[in-house]
């Protein structure tokens, strides 16, 4: 009688923005035989390097990152795109005998690679191209009411000038002939074949990490954010509404840039976005209820982590 193989482990480091995860996951780096892989929706983004506190060349000389710099910024990456290369990731990692260590807080993914996905239909550039062309005539607006008529659900649950994801729920019922949110409730692919190690850096003071928050942004900020962004938009046709430039601080850098807002209200506002993203981040974290869960705002947190994740392997 065959007996079934122990799964491999991986180990899930999540947690808001401005947690220290980075800093937790190169002290792992430094004394177990992990590779990490980013699960970040704004690092896959070459060139958008200070907005998104990408890690620094010595950062990554000590522990190199996969899925960085995977997509120019006119381009678009998915929770399914993610999921594909994750899986790869980790097979090819648990193959040279280490540990695929998982590492950031787009929580999607996350829940992409250990749930699955529903079978929603791929991008059709001629449906594109027809709602393309609506929102030029008539704004967002319109295609929201449309969406309105034929998925009321998902309508609800989205603003009506959140173009990115309207058009593509809309795309989703001219191609399949379904709702999104029907789609959403069928099934998902099969579940992720790692035993998780899941370890949620959680702050035990809200306010503090809002101010952790409000001091890196202004660090961002000082380091050329906006210089950064007026490069991009020499090398790469840009637009406001591409899924790159709707990231947290690119978004209000580009409204700073073209004269809609002053100084101060970019970084304001910018503070602000981070600490609204903070928040969606811990709701997530705060539903799984398997997390082994760390003050992020101790200052052994790094240290803490090493602890159960070593206790894991011994």
């Amino acid at each position: 009688m065959n007996t079934l193989e122990p799964l491999s482990t991986a180990i899930f480091l999540m947690g808001p923005t401005a947690s220290g995860k980075t800093a937790a996951a190169v002290e792992l780096a430094q004394h177990l035989p992990v590779e990490i892989i980013s699960v970040d929706s704004a690092l896959v983004y070459r060139g958008m390097d200070i907005g998104t506190a990408k890690p620094d060349a010595a950062t990554l000389a000590i522990a190199p990152h996969h899925l960085l710099d995977v997509i120019d910024p006119t381009e678009a990456y998915s929770a399914a795109a993610f999921r594909t290369d994750a899986l790869r990731l980790m097979a090819d990692i648990t193959q040279r005998g280490k540990i695929p260590l998982l590492v950031g807080g787009t929580m999607l993914y996350f829940r992409a690679l250990q749930n699955g996905l529903n079978d929603l239909p791929q991008a059709d550039a001629a449906v594109r191209a027809a709602l393309d062309a609506d929102i030029a005539l008539y704004g967002v607006p319109y295609l929201h009411q449309q969406l309105a008529e034929v998925d009321p659900e998902t309508a609800a649950r989205l603003s009506p000038n959140d173009s990115q994801r309207v058009q593509r729920a809309l795309e989703i019922y001219r191609i399949s002939g379904q709702p999104m949110s029907s789609l959403l409730k069928q099934p998902a692919q099969a579940t992720l074949p790692y035993r998780v190690l899941p370890i949620a850096l959680l702050p035990s003071d809200r306010s503090v990490l809002h101010q952790r928050i409000a001091t890196r942004f202004e660090q961002i900020v000082e380091q050329g954010l906006v210089n950064e962004l007026r490069q991009l938009r020499t090398c790469f046709d840009l637009h406001p509404d591409l899924p790159a430039m709707r990231c947290v601080g690119y978004r209000q850098a580009w409204q700073f840039m073209d004269g809609e807002i002053d100084h101060a209200q970019f970084v304001e506002m910018g503070i602000i976005a981070t600490r609204q993203l903070a928040k969606r981040q811990l709701t997530w974290l705060r539903g799984m209820t398997d997390n082994i869960t760390i003050d992020c705002l101790a200052t052994d947190a790094a240290q803490q982590v090493m602890t159960h994740v070593t206790t894991e392997f011994r």
